[in-house]
């Protein structure tokens, strides 16, 4: 790789399914030789909803030591990978909520030109997974994005199935190493083709 590549890998997870989905993310962009910083967007929901279910107060508090999302984690990013768990077909409010806060970067053309990718879960089957991740391209078009999907472009993709971004069934439980696999894959994927036009521009 001619010049180091910033990756900001922004997820929220509520249990830690779309966690595990952002941390094998970490270790494929790593591997290709990315800066990176894992980043979690902040907890909207009142607190009597997340104590309600223990595995969701138990993920809180497992991740208390991750950095939260930041203006700062975008500007500095040359690619973004966001994690969501999938609400009825559409990103978590959490997540939508950090990204509304936005404008001021987009106005100022801060988010255009750096390539981005998604990744989601849900719990069941389908369970509105693409159309969480096109939910997300929607606000890439917005802000002028180079959107890297993983298509099928390595055989492991026609193992996890999922062209649009790595995505994962909750409901089978914990992410198995083919949903890991392709979230290291797309984000190695988005690594290069990051670098590629970062040597582009240089040149």
């Amino acid at each position: 790789m001619m010049e180091p590549v910033n990756v900001a890998i922004i997820y929220y997870s509520s249990t830690g399914t779309v966690h595990a989905l952002a941390q094998a993310a970490v270790e494929g962009a790593e591997k290709a030789g990315a800066t990176v910083r894992l980043r979690k967007v902040a907890e909207t929901a009142p607190p009597e909803a997340v104590s309600a279910r223990a595995e969701w107060a138990g993920h809180l508090e497992d991740t208390a030591d991750v950095t939260e999302a930041g203006h700062d984690d975008l500007e500095w990013a040359d690619a973004v990978l966001f994690g969501t768990p999938t609400r009825f077909g559409n990103p978590a409010s959490q997540l939508r909520a950090f990204i509304d806060t936005t404008g001021p970067l987009w106005f100022q053309g801060k988010l255009a030109d750096k390539v981005y990718s998604a990744f989601t879960a849900s719990n069941t089957a389908h369970g509105g997974q693409e159309s969480t991740l096109l939910a997300l391209a929607n606000t890439f078009y917005h802000w002028g994005g180079i959107i890297v999907p993983p298509g099928y472009t390595d055989p492991l993709q026609f193992r996890s199935g999922n062209p649009y971004g790595t995505s994962h069934v909750t409901g089978d439980g914990p992410p198995g190493e083919v949903a890991l696999q392709a979230a290291r894959y797309q984000a190695r994927r988005v690594v290069d083709i990051a670098a590629f036009l970062k040597v582009g521009r240089a040149a």
